[in-house]
């Protein structure tokens, strides 16, 4: 395979002197897995952002692709083993829970990921990025340990079995919350979203909830998509003072 031979060209590849900023991120793997990197190179890819055009400079983009399927595979295995009555649907739900963007860039900005970036970066960073260099982080961890140590490491040191029964119970989307119920219950439920130019130019999206043809809520935000989902918690809200929405869910603002 030529995954396994880009592996064994990192393995076999005899490790130079580290330079002062290798030594330092050396410790910082080591702080944040319990275990010492064979190949420091892998991990400044990781942490390494896109540069210009010009700069053909390897960045994490690449090790986030491969980290990302990692994940996923540790997360699957994980819950099939150790939730034997959940089927399928509730496995699927469960680790969407994890995986979650917002979950990944939690845990990335728990673990100050962002302070092991290996280049200056002069624009805004982005708002996954934290979730995104975890992910690169694991494939690294995955091309340089092997899969079972990478494994262990995710489990126990970054994400953590802890966390995952965390969020057993928590709500990651109001807005997929309430088709389900809506569904259950034959309800028709709609969103009506557009855009609003604000004094300043700046543009909001205002969305509002409609069920049976009564708006339930509304409210705006800087994109479509997190407008809606501000607007489906806030009726999550007010339906949930009229009628038991969902059952054993801990309720996340």
């Amino acid at each position: 395979m030529e995954l396994q031979k880009y592996i064994s060209k990192f393995l076999i590849k005899r490790r130079k002197a580290l330079s002062e900023k290798q030594s330092h991120l050396t410790t910082e793997i080591h702080r944040l897995t319990g275990v010492s990197p064979r190949n420091i190179e892998l991990y400044q890819e990781a942490f390494t952002l896109k540069g210009s055009s010009s700069q053909r400079t390897r960045n994490y983009e690449r090790l986030e692709f491969l980290g990302d399927s990692i994940l996923g595979s540790i997360v699957s295995c994980y819950l099939f083993e150790n939730y034997p009555a959940a089927n399928e649907g509730q496995l699927t739900q469960l680790k969407s829970k994890i995986v979650n963007r917002k979950n990944l860039n939690k845990i990335g900005e728990d673990l100050n990921l962002t302070h092991l970036l290996q280049n200056s970066f002069s624009s805004a960073l982005s708002e996954n990025l934290c979730g995104n260099l975890l992910e690169a982080f694991i494939g690294a961890l995955y091309l340089d340990m092997g899969y079972e140590l990478c494994s262990d490491i995710v489990l126990n040191k970054l994400l953590t079995t802890d966390t995952i029964h965390k969020l057993e119970n928590k709500i990651i989307s109001y807005k997929g919350l309430l088709l389900e119920w809506s569904q259950k219950r034959k309800l028709p439920l709609r969103y009506e979203t557009c855009e609003e130019v604000q004094v300043h130019k700046n543009t909001l999206f205002r969305s509002s909830v409609y069920i049976e043809g009564q708006r339930i809520s509304n409210a705006t935000d800087s994109s479509k998509k997190k407008a809606e989902e501000k607007a489906a918690q806030r009726a999550f809200y007010a339906l949930n003072k009229r009628e038991h929405i969902v059952e054993n869910q801990k309720i996340i603002s």
